[in-house]
């Protein structure tokens, strides 16, 4: 049985079991046993796909770090003035969180304990830092406010798009609460992060 179970899992399948376990467990307070158990497959069949949990953890920020960092290479995030590419960014951010949301949540949450979240932290900063030029960029060239510093600009943008990963669960929404597909949810964030930074009132 144990072997016709390995057999069935795949490594998206069995990462998709350990981000779900990690994001509810933390990293941390997850280890082999726990994933075992989740997965419905013994320990040793689990080493047949990975090292071990930390090669999970880097499997999964990656997807998630992949994902972001795709949206920079699209030739709208490249071309036009830099409010256009910003526009485009922070669309695609949420789009992309939308859609790889256990992925994202994770990445959210490292907190720099082991060699892979560290590199996961020093990632994620590179990919804020593009971002923040963007904004710098955008404001030198006149089409967002400049009353407000641009670092926290961009830190309040980050705040509004990573909040979302803590209440977007379309899965588990009641019939009376709000829903929305990831072009929509992206449109209203995208519309209202502008008003601010564009200085409408």
């Amino acid at each position: 049985m144990t072997t016709a179970k390995r057999d069935t899992y795949t490594p998206d399948s069995l990462l998709a079991v350990a981000v779900a376990v990690f994001n509810e467990r933390g990293y941390d307070g997850t280890s082999m046993e726990h994933l075992s158990k989740a997965a419905g497959i013994s320990k040793s069949s689990i080493y047949h796909h990975v090292s071990g949990k930390e090669e999970l953890l880097r499997r999964a920020v990656s997807r998630a770090l992949d994902g972001l960092f795709g949206i920079l290479d699209e030739e709208r995030a490249r071309t036009g003035r830099p409010v256009e590419q910003l526009e485009h960014v922070i669309g695609r951010m949420v789009e992309v969180l939308t859609s790889e949301l256990p992925y994202v949540t994770l990445l959210l949450r490292v907190r720099g304990n082991t060699a892979t979240e560290r590199w996961a932290l020093e990632r994620r900063r590179e990919f804020d830092h593009r971002v923040a030029e963007l904004v710098k960029a955008a404001a030198a060239d006149g089409d967002v406010r400049t009353d407000i510093d641009g670092r926290l600009a961009t830190r309040l943008v980050f705040g509004m798009i990573n909040s979302i990963v803590e209440w977007y669960h379309p899965e588990e929404a009641g019939a009376h609460e709000w829903k929305a597909g990831d072009r929509e949810l992206a449109d209203a964030v995208r519309r209202l992060i502008f008003v601010g930074l564009r200085g409408q009132e």
